[in-house]
């Protein structure tokens, strides 16, 4: 007879560890549970179009609603992943390391690799994602899914969820080697805080000046202002919302440790 460990693993992956989970680890399983219904929904439209393709009576819209079915279900599978620890990894190495070691390595590959990525894979999209609510885009084919813009804003969004799923993942594994509290996970997550922190910092100035500015002004013309310039260190460029985005970050991660040594000494 297997494991019980073993069964639930085939049976629901979701439930594997749940006695370390936080809220945010299940929230993206419950969440991902509802979202893995897509996958027979999806498996209902390819079979239902390769019928009616032999048969003469191609819909285009049902290729689209596959793209669509398929690309949000793979989206929020990756934070399923994430948290479910069930993502391909070379581990030839890792599964021999000390419990200690695992959890370091865990860490580093969550919020020093793979969580500013996801910051930045959102920075980059949620301007794809405008771009294409602006144009009310839709399908190339007159008998496709229109609303093409709602794909694209959904993409935009499964980077947040993932974003989530990481961060809750990287506080258990922190759990398991200090006590997390604020500034421990600001400073051992020290490069996705400061992505995070220069999105804020360059979003803050670039909106202030938008809407303080006459509207003649273009965004572009704003975009060339001297704030968004760079100081010359040498042979080096570094640009101004960089350093305020470095002051910045020392400045949070400090508030943060005051503000936990000040909950430690009340109680």
């Amino acid at each position: 007879m297997e494991p019980v460990e073993d069964i639930i693993k085939l049976s629901d992956p979701g439930e594997v560890g749940r006695a370390e989970h936080n809220r945010g680890d299940r929230f993206i399983v419950q969440l991902s549970n509802v979202v893995a219904w897509l996958f027979p929904i999806l498996m209902i439209a390819i079979c239902a179009q390769v019928v009616l393709r032999s048969s003469g009576f191609n819909q285009a819209w049902l290729d689209d609603l596959q793209w669509w079915l398929y690309g949000s279900a793979v989206m929020v599978g990756i934070g399923y992943a994430v948290t479910n620890n069930a993502h391909v990894r070379v581990d030839i190495f890792f599964d021999g390391y000390r419990e200690e070691k695992k959890n370091r390595i865990e860490i580093f590959g969550l919020v020093w690799l793979f969580l500013p990525f996801i910051i930045l894979c959102w920075d980059v999209t949620v301007h794809y994602a405008i771009a294409s609510v602006a144009a009310d885009e839709g399908s190339d084919s007159p008998n496709g899914l229109h609303n093409l813009w709602i794909l694209k804003v959904f993409m935009n969004l499964s980077f947040i969820f993932i974003g989530i799923a990481a961060w809750a993942a990287y506080y258990r594994f922190l759990n398991k080697l200090t006590e997390p509290v604020l500034w421990k996970q600001l400073l051992f997550a020290f490069p996705s805080t400061m992505f995070l922190i220069n999105l804020i910092v360059f979003y803050s100035i670039w909106w202030f000046l938008r809407l303080t500015s006459p509207a003649e002004v273009t965004n572009r013309e704003i975009g060339r202002l001297p704030i968004f310039g760079e100081l010359e260190v040498g042979v080096e460029k570094i640009p101004y919302t960089i350093i305020i985005t470095v002051v910045m970050t020392i400045l949070v991660i400090g508030l943060a440790y005051l503000r936990d040594r000040a909950s430690e000494a009340r109680y």
